[in-house]
């Protein structure tokens, strides 16, 4: 599995067999694999080593990992994390992936799809490290957004003065083009770590990309709601 030789793991897991058994088989796989038992461990690896992926137990002594997931985003936003929990229920994931986590895994789990998880994060954030930021001038269609003076023009012609806001989710969805963008990437890129809103408030933002750009809002090309998800922005041109 040539994609994962050189991948780091960050291993966070303080019940000792489980760790071994990850370690293991990570390391089968050809990944390097570097151990934390404790939150304050997983914080100095971090600052001390570069990692392609994290794995994140919740029930952690010490600190617990929803809150070193907290940690790691404000100086690591991109590392992609996994997350480990007992925890089931839908409020539990919710939490772990408005805090920063990019997957949430359940224990019990299959040994196969975390290993599967875990390759399609590395990938994820190789292509991301990959990818060219978006120029302060972009255009698509008959649309042009100037990112430096917040102002754009529309397919008709017309000049629009964006909110910093706007400005933001355009960027980050300009720059995951042609993919989907979770609600709680959004949340995070957008909003920060301290004030939420409802999803309503982001269709509200994608309905006004849509009346700005869209040459008929009913039918978008560029702005797609993909439901239960997130949201996408699709320029083929």
């Amino acid at each position: 599995m040539n994609n994962q030789q050189e991948a780091s793991v960050l291993l966070v897991e303080d019940e000792e067999n489980l760790q071994s058994t990850l370690r293991l088989n990570f390391e089968l796989e050809g990944y390097s694999v570097t151990s934390a038992y404790t939150g304050p461990e997983a914080l100095d690896a971090i600052r001390d080593e570069h990692f392609d992926v994290i794995i994140l137990d919740v029930m952690l002594p010490e600190m617990d990992g929803i809150t070193v997931c907290e940690n790691i985003r404000l100086t690591h936003p991109d590392i992609p994390i996994l997350i480990l929990s007992a925890r089931n229920q839908s409020a539990d994931r919710v939490l772990g992936l408005t805090k920063g986590a990019d997957d949430y895994l359940t224990k019990p789990f299959n040994l196969e799809e975390l290993l599967l998880r875990v390759k399609n994060l590395v990938l994820k954030g190789r292509r991301l490290a990959e990818r060219k930021p978006v120029s302060q001038m972009y255009s698509f269609g008959n649309n042009t957004i100037d990112f430096n003076t917040l102002e754009a023009v529309s397919f008709s012609g017309e000049k629009i003065t964006l909110t910093k806001k706007e400005a933001m989710l355009l960027k980050l969805m300009i720059e995951n083009k042609n993919e989907v963008v979770t609600r709680e990437k959004i949340l995070q890129a957008v909003w920060g770590y301290n004030v939420y809103p409802t999803t309503r408030t982001i269709d509200n933002f994608i309905l006004s990309f849509r009346k700005y750009f869209e040459a008929d809002s009913k039918h978008p090309k560029y702005f797609h709601s993909v439901r239960g998800i997130g949201y996408k922005f699709t320029d083929e041109e």
